[in-house]
């Protein structure tokens, strides 16, 4: 019975940023526990996996939104989860403190971080009606919780702008508003705030990974996969409970 709850069996996910460093153990996930996956991505990688299909979608552009949703639809007939993790930044490095930050820097930043949830939000949202319901799931970051540590990042180049934090923690409250809104429609929305993921690029810099383990109550950074377990949670029926909510994955940092 209990079991059962974690099944995705005939429920078809949409996953914006699908081929990106968390993206593609959360696709695994998915069809490992029996979901059709709509990987929506600006890149297509033909990664052949049964039960997997992939389209080109640009989430700066409703058009492109708008287009995706329809093939997406077009190819399994239901919409039933939506997971926004498609994001895109500005302003990093130098460019990025506040007193350097530029309008237009400042502006792409927290669309790349907030105005990408709501483009995929709305346009998906008559795809759920017509399938009696459906969960949305957004991504935030720990960014959107507490402010980055200027001290852990020095030279690294990886400063955080105040504009990816700001768009972030506008996720959360999106995620907070949708939920209550979108409830009579039978449609769940809650979101998933990662700590510190690095992907595999970043991890080369020891020095700044160690900065960054070093801010966990666990003494290390996350591993990729770790993500998958709360995904799985609020795309099946295991969250039927659960509208928004904010699950954090940080290895403790926000909880200091």
């Amino acid at each position: 019975m209990f079991k059962q709850l974690f099944s995705l069996d005939k429920k078809t996910v949409v996953i914006t940023g699908g081929n990106g460093y968390l993206g593609r153990p959360i696709v695994l996930g998915l069809i490992e526990f029996g979901a059709t996956v709509i990987v929506a991505d600006l890149t297509i990688r033909n990664i052949g996996l049964e039960r997997v299909h992939e389209v080109e979608c640009d989430v700066s552009d409703s058009e492109s939104i708008r287009r995706m949703f329809r093939q997406a639809d077009g190819l399994t007939g239901r919409i039933d989860v939506l997971i926004n993790c498609a994001t895109y930044g500005a302003g990093y490095g130098p460019a990025g403190m506040v007193e350097n930050l530029s309008d237009d820097d400042w502006t792409k930043g927290v669309d790349g971080a907030l105005g990408t949830v709501f483009r995929c939000t709305r346009e998906v949202i008559p795809y759920m009606e017509k399938a009696g319901g459906g969960s949305i799931i957004n991504f935030a970051s720990m960014y959107g919780v507490v402010s980055p540590d200027p001290s852990i990042y020095g030279d690294s180049g990886a400063n955080n702008p105040a504009n990816y934090g700001a768009g972030k923690a506008g996720v959360i409250q999106f995620t907070r508003y949708c939920a209550a809104h979108l409830a009579a429609k039978k449609i769940r929305v809650n979101s998933v705030t990662p700590g510190p993921f690095p992907n595999s690029e970043t991890q080369k810099n020891q020095k700044f990974l160690q900065e960054l383990s070093r801010k966990t109550m666990v003494g290390r950074v996350g591993k990729a996969e770790e993500i998958v377990g709360a995904i799985l949670l609020l795309a099946s029926d295991a969250s039927s409970f659960m509208t928004g909510s904010n699950i954090v994955v940080d290895g403790g940092w926000t909880a200091w």
